[in-house]
C-alpha cells in the first residue's frame, strides 16, 4: 500500500495520511475543514517501512484500512517550569 501524506497549512505539525493521492471522500468533512487545504508532502510504501517519526506505524496501517486515514498532531507542548517545580517539589501552598 502506498498512501498520500499531506500537511496542514492551518495546524502546524499536523499531517493527514489517505489510503490514496487526492481521496479524502472517507474523511470526515469536519476534520478537513479543521485541517484546511491539505498540502502534498509525499508518497509513501507504508508496507514496507517498518517504523515513521511520531506514529505507531501498526497504528497508522490499521487506521488506513479500517478508517481510510490517519490524522498525526503533534505532542503536546511541555511547560519547563512547571515541570521542574513539580520535580524539586515546588508548590505556593
Amino acid at each position: 500500500m502506498i498512501c498520500a501524506v499531506y500537511k496542514s497549512r492551518r495546524k502546524v505539525d499536523s499531517y493527514l495520511f489517505v489510503e490514496k493521492r487526492n481521496e479524502f471522500e472517507r474523511v470526515p468533512e469536519a476534520l478537513m475543514e479543521m485541517f484546511g487545504d491539505p498540502e502534498l508532502v509525499m508518497m509513501l510504501p507504508i508496507m514496507k517501512r517498518d517504523h515513521l517519526g511520531f506514529a505507531d506505524i501498526e497504528k497508522v496501517r490499521a487506521e488506513l484500512v479500517e478508517k481510510g486515514y490517519y490524522l498525526q498532531l503533534p505532542p503536546p507542548k511541555v511547560n519547563l517550569l512547571e515541570q521542574h517545580k513539580q520535580e524539586i517539589g515546588y508548590s505556593r501552598d
